[in-house]
């Protein structure tokens, strides 16, 4: 059977697994009385996935189009995921971009469209979603080949072929359609694939040679090695070498299996230009050669971003440690990291000598999914304020630029660039949409851009799009001056009272209901003022024996402001943690008792 082995790559939302659904329903992958006909977003079985409405780790498939085997990898869309697209393209020979009608090449579009152009994939482009109403169809085709003319890595890679889709109701178009609401389905591209994706180049009398770009586990079996066979094959009860940087390890391939739709069915062998999952390579990481056993030459090792932003992670200390999680020592914690580091190969860990965890990433979102990970498999910990990742070179310290991407209503066009250029950012294009929305893009550093989501929210009442892309070092630049309040401080421990808030809110915004427990040095809530204020939301008012009037009688609180995890890291400041726990997330001075605190300031002004 012929395969292809195609990759679908494109911006975050503008379409990939929802046009994967379709491919797998249309290619009758599935019976038609099995449950996944009716889901959407079939791929992303990760609870943050459907949760978020992105995908968060690339998957491969495979379905059966005209007795041809095709291979699909659907990839993350969002940048800070850019890992899992790199180390997944290694196993394809093409790829479908996918963008949307209406919002035409975004960041991560660029990003994903430069890596498969310099693995020398075949792309095929789609525009998708063409039913929009604020679709601009010519703009989204002049944009991307724009695009694909600075991005070209030779002159054959300028032909690109260009299809148009619905992709959330199943229909494609080689040529742009008078009546989109026509009668269509999806063959147009699954003949593009056969067409313009080439077949694997594949030595099947060569020596074994895959590349391990994925693993799994399950408790029968284990961990899996996933990958495409270079060259020669694999068979069942074969011995190999497992071949890394640290040296070569020997195995035996206990299982093979191939994967069609969501299920794994086992083979006995394995061709040059198959994707497959064998069990046996116990020692295998992302990036390891398996290879025959007399033979020691490693493939190439997947290339990867650096990470930009770091995270301290520490085990629980605070005075409610341990009441609310599974797993709560430091040991624990370790351990957890060490195995995620196994999968998630654009991560890093370093561990310092007083025994905090440094995670460093690709960017908020992406610690920001591990940390919630952890919490929802039972882990307590407390984390720190996320730190930009400079280098030296030359003898001096560079920090790492972004383009800064920003649609916005045009009402708040203004506001926003207020907002940017106190973080000492610069805009280099502003232009105006079909949707009454303005598209702002800055080059900003990524210390500029910490904190920034949530305040660009606040000021376009939701409605800001926000999207930046690593770009380059620069020499680092002039300090960022404060841009948050203070905060409100509980001064007692104890469960919060209706009085006590009352007299909080007067003097700012509270995060917590009546009734919430609370301890010394937790933060309750954000001053008003530049300082942070102790209060003792504990107390209550005083009884007397005079009749209250009726303005005493009921007090009325402004409800609490509730922030999500991404929202807390974003918040805190370095003398600030965040407490991190399965039921609840707690944010705290690093230095709980005031007068400790203050001894510490008086220090480090002194220092």
């Amino acid at each position: 059977m012929d395969i292809r082995n195609t990759a679908i790559i494109a911006h975050v939302d503008h379409g990939k697994t929802t046009l994967l659904d379709g491919l797998l329903k249309q290619s009758k992958t599935f019976r038609d009385n099995e449950a996944a006909m009716g889901q959407e977003l079939i791929m992303d079985s990760n609870d943050q996935e459907r949760e978020r409405g992105i995908t968060i780790l690339a998957k491969n498939t495979a379905i059966v189009y005209k007795d041809t085997k095709i291979n699909i990898i659907d990839t993350p869309g969002h940048a800070d995921f850019g890992g899992e697209v790199e180390r997944t393209l290694n196993m394809a020979d093409g790829a479908i971009l996918l963008i949307d009608a209406q919002e035409g090449p975004m960041p991560q579009t660029k990003f994903v469209l430069k890596k498969a152009l310099e693995m020398g994939l075949r792309v095929i482009i789609v525009i998708n979603k063409i039913d929009k109403p604020n679709a601009d169809i010519i703009r989204a085709i002049d944009k991307t080949y724009d695009l694909i003319l600075e991005l070209a890595q030779n002159e054959s890679q300028l032909d690109i072929p260009i299809h148009y889709a619905i992709g959330r109701e199943g229909k494609a178009w080689e040529k742009l359609p008078d009546n989109p609401s026509e009668d269509a389905d999806l063959t147009p591209i699954l003949d593009a694939i056969l067409k313009h994706i080439p077949a694997p180049l594949s030595e099947q009398s060569a020596p074994l040679k895959m590349l391990v770009s994925a693993l799994d586990y399950d408790d029968y079996m284990g961990k899996y090695a996933i990958g495409k066979i270079t060259s020669g094959r694999i068979q069942k009860n074969m011995p190999i070498s497992v071949i890394s940087s640290a040296g070569i390890k020997k195995g035996k391939i206990e299982k093979i299996y191939f994967t069609q739709g969501l299920k794994k069915y086992e083979v006995e062998e394995a061709m040059a230009g198959d994707i497959v999952s064998v069990a046996g390579a116990k020692e295998a990481s992302i990036g390891d050669t398996i290879s025959s056993p007399d033979d020691d030459k490693a493939l190439p090792a997947i290339e990867l971003e650096e990470p930009t932003l770091s995270i301290s992670i520490y085990a629980n200390t605070s005075p409610f440690a341990g009441r609310e999680g599974k797993f709560v020592t430091a040991r624990h914690l370790h351990d957890r990291i060490k195995k995620e580091l196994e999968t998630n190969i654009s991560m890093k860990l370093n561990t310092t000598e007083s025994g905090e965890f440094v995670l460093s990433g690709r960017g908020e979102l992406h610690l920001s999914v591990f940390i919630e990970t952890l919490r929802r498999e039972g882990y307590e910990l407390q984390v720190g304020k996320p730190k930009v990742i400079t280098k030296i070179i030359d003898g001096k310290v560079y920090e790492p630029l972004e383009e800064l991407t920003i649609d916005v209503n045009r009402d708040y066009v203004s506001a926003i660039i207020g907002e940017i250029n106190k973080r000492r950012g610069a805009i280099t294009h502003q232009t105006e949409n079909s949707d009454q929305s303005t598209r702002l893009v800055f080059e900003v550093t990524t210390r500029g851009i910490l904190g920034l989501r949530n305040v660009l929210l606040n000021l376009s009442k939701g409605t800001a799009v926000v999207n930046s892309l690593f770009l380059k070092y620069v020499p680092q630049g002039t300090e960022i001056p404060k841009l948050r309040n203070g905060v409100l401080i509980a001064f007692e421990s104890g469960k919060a009272v209706t009085y006590g808030l009352n007299i909080a809110q007067q003097r700012g915004a509270t995060f917590i209901h009546p009734g919430t427990e609370v301890y010394t040095g937790m933060i309750i809530g954000l001053n008003s003022r530049e300082d942070d204020m102790e209060i003792n939301v504990t107390k209550e008012k005083k009884l007397t024996n005079v009749r209250a009037s009726n303005s005493d009688i009921a007090t009325i609180l402004t409800p609490p402001v509730s922030m999500s995890l991404e929202q807390c890291i974003d918040f805190l400041e370095d003398d600030e943690l965040l407490e991190v726990t399965p039921q609840n997330l707690r944010l705290r001075k690093r230095i709980l008792n005031y007068n400790d605190r203050l001894k510490a300031q008086r220090k480090n002004k002194s220092d």
